[in-house]
């Protein structure tokens, strides 16, 4: 009676089936390679995937509302692009000052996709895809035609990428404070609720007086500036900034919330769940060279060990929907 129970238990929470297949995923790859459990690899695992965990945040808020943004590596790029080029000829140097511009500028891309989208009308994926063009191409301009900033020119600013506070990365801190910010956004505040009201049933959520509009301009915001803090994140941890950064990086991102239990259709997902399809995504990409993957052979490997845990984590949705149906029926 307890195995059954605990079965339900898990093909009835999401999370918990991620939380299973990431624990099993660390220990089959602890077997193959033990350094990959040491503190300092779990470290730089989380340091290297901070761009695809925080956007994965911006992610969720949009397919929430049953849209999706793949402008956002151009995004990346283009804050990137300028805050590299203000350090490099010396126009700034405060890295608090870097983050705050790169993130402006997010911000800013951010507010103009979301006005097409929400105002004009126009389908996320046509938007976005003219988008992710028009900002690519500003970072080539930022960049004077292909110019980069490289770890010399940034200064103190590539600094903050290996500063520790309390024996953790600065880097990591970032990702802790915006999981925390967003846990309690999602779940605790109107706002996030008109977020998942508008995701589950537009016009609904229309009748009952929340603004559509502009919750969908909101949250396309929300993915400019999380965009745009990924820019000043990249530029610091690998010490450079060059206009073609994170070029496809967009697709990580969404499989991180779809791995996480994401809608596409919208209304439904949570800030655990695109945690645990980061993590789980993070894992796979730091393994397989671990344990002596080919390099041409690591993508398709990637792609059908997502395939593999989306198709699991469908399939025990599935059990999970049939099981609340019959507990209703009862």
């Amino acid at each position: 009676m307890e195995k059954k129970s605990f079965i339900k238990k898990l093909t009835g929470s999401r999370e918990a089936l991620l939380a299973v297949i990431l624990i099993i995923l660390f220990v089959v790859i602890t077997i193959i390679s033990p350094s990959f459990l040491s503190p300092r690899s779990i470290m730089d695992m989380l340091k290297n995937n901070a761009v695809t965990m925080i956007l994965a945040l911006g992610m969720l808020c949009v397919m929430l509302v049953g849209g999706i943004d793949i402008s956002i590596m151009s995004t990346l790029a283009l804050s990137g692009m300028a805050i590299g080029m203000l350090l490099k000829y010396e126009y700034i140097s405060n890295t608090f000052l870097v983050f705050v511009i790169a993130i402006a500028i997010g911000a800013v891309c951010g507010f103009l996709v979301g006005v097409v989208i929400s105002r004009a009308d126009v389908p996320p994926i046509i938007a976005t895809m003219g988008f992710m063009y028009v900002f690519r191409a500003m970072g080539f301009i930022v960049s004077k035609g292909g110019e980069w900033a490289g770890a010399a020119a940034l200064g103190t600013f590539k600094n903050f990428a290996t500063t520790k506070i309390l024996g953790l990365s600065c880097v990591i801190w970032l990702i802790i404070i915006c999981y925390a910010f967003f846990f309690v956004f999602m779940k605790w505040t109107r706002t996030g609720r008109k977020i998942y009201a508008v995701g589950s049933n537009a016009s609904a959520a229309e009748v009952s007086g929340i603004n559509v509009k502009n919750i969908k301009l909101m949250v396309y915001m929300i993915m400019g500036v999380l965009a745009g803090l990924g820019g000043a994140i990249q530029v610091s941890v690998y010490a450079s900034a060059m206009p073609d950064m994170q070029q496809g990086g967009e697709m990580d991102v969404i499989a991180a919330c779809v791995i996480g239990g994401v809608s596409m259709s919208g209304g439904r997902g949570t800030v655990v769940g695109a945690l645990l399809g980061s993590l789980i995504l993070a894992t796979i990409a730091k393994a397989l060279p671990l344990v002596g993957i080919d390099a041409l052979a690591q993508n398709t490997i990637k792609g059908v060990l997502i395939l593999a845990v989306v198709v699991v984590n469908v399939v025990l949705q599935r059990i999970a929907d049939r099981n609340a149906l019959k507990g209703r029926e009862m």
